[in-house]
């Protein structure tokens, strides 16, 4: 099997799982970026956001929402959650089998996602916005057909 999720939800991988159920599993994080880093992976192979149903993505969210409130709840003290779908190789996805990231924060870790990310202005905000809805308009149209 080439795809490590789907290795460890068929059982074939080792993994500490944190939840399971039809549809979903959770798991620790191999390279956790704090204690408690939890992945939540649909069961189904997908790739990224573009190819993966809105209600799955949501059912992972409502997941993750839950770990996060687990999270602040045990021994872990959490004081925070950091959540995160990286969608495609440009947004460092590494594994592409959709996923979602719980990472739990405390208060001084130290840990930072953005650092030395620069933060750059959009030169053209109209047009970006015309682009998107531009965009959204045909999708619409396409589910239509």
């Amino acid at each position: 099997m080439s795809c490590v999720f789907c290795a460890i939800v068929a059982g074939e991988a080792p993994a500490v799982r944190i939840h399971e159920d039809d549809e979903l599993l959770a798991i620790l994080d191999i390279r956790p970026f704090t204690r408690g880093h939890t992945l939540v992976i649909p069961k189904k192979h997908s790739v990224d956001l573009t190819d993966t149903e809105p209600d799955t993505v949501a059912a992972m969210a409502a997941l993750g929402q839950r770990i996060a409130r687990a999270a602040r709840r045990s021994g872990l003290h959490a004081d925070g959650n950091n959540i995160a779908i990286n969608d495609g190789k440009a947004a460092f996805q590494t594994v592409f089998h959709i996923h979602l990231h719980v990472v739990p924060r405390r208060s001084g870790d130290k840990l930072s996602f953005a650092k030395g990310m620069l933060v750059r202005r959009d030169p053209d905000r109209e047009e970006s916005g015309r682009l998107l809805r531009a965009a959204l308009a045909e999708l619409d149209a396409a589910e239509q057909d």
